[in-house]
């Protein structure tokens, strides 16, 4: 059952929901606009927020409810919501409906980050917010946020044991590396800075 429930996760963070939403409000594929991402920044970039809104709230859940229902179905077996949640992610970075090029996996690791506890999460949103307000740097905000938790947590006496601080730490790996060409961008001075929208390719 915690095999099947890890492929509901993955098909559930598959879903690609910044692709469709582009296609249906602009007729275009997201993947060949701005950053080429499937996530709800860049579908802000090409579409707005009308469009950006829904796709980040389902990005969220796509996170946020492998771990809450994990919890609730197996409540013996935690390693089943850490695996689905984690396997949520992965699905949203690497999509088997879109020949594995998706998002960034920002917003469903902060969902997966508010299934664990709300305070994590606020925490984490503070984080992205006002990095991103110092810097207009979004990559620069979703890395820092998400490191800074597991951080968090520990300083709030939260006793994480091996097997979270383990989950998180994949969560972390998928979307370090999905961010790779942002961070090389930020070390050379040339990454895009938010409240920039195109309509063409490029970053």
């Amino acid at each position: 059952m915690i095999v099947l429930f890890c492929l509901a996760g993955y098909l559930f963070g598959s879903l690609p929901t910044g692709y469709l939403f582009v296609r249906w409000r602009k007729r275009k594929d997201i993947r060949t606009l701005g950053s080429r991402s499937t996530g709800a920044t860049n579908v802000w970039r090409a579409a707005g927020w009308a469009a950006a809104l829904p796709v980040l709230l389902i990005d969220f859940s796509k996170g946020f409810l492998p771990v809450v229902l994990g919890l609730h179905w197996f409540p013996e077996q935690p390693v089943a919501a850490l695996a689905a949640s984690w396997a949520a992610v992965a699905g949203h970075c690497f999509p088997v409906f879109l020949r594995f090029r998706g998002g960034k996996g920002v917003a469903a690791s902060l969902g997966a980050a508010a299934g664990m506890g709300w305070i994590s999460f606020l925490f984490g949103l503070s984080v992205f917010v006002v990095v991103i307000a110092a810097t207009r740097f979004v990559s620069l905000g979703s890395l820092a946020s998400l490191s800074l938790i597991p951080l968090f947590r520990l300083a709030l006496g939260l006793r994480d044991g091996a097997l979270t601080w383990i989950w998180w730490g994949a969560i972390l790996a998928v979307v370090v590396f999905r961010h790779r060409e942002n961070i090389l961008r930020l070390l050379s001075g040339t990454e895009r800075k938010f409240g920039r929208r195109t309509e063409g390719t490029g970053r």
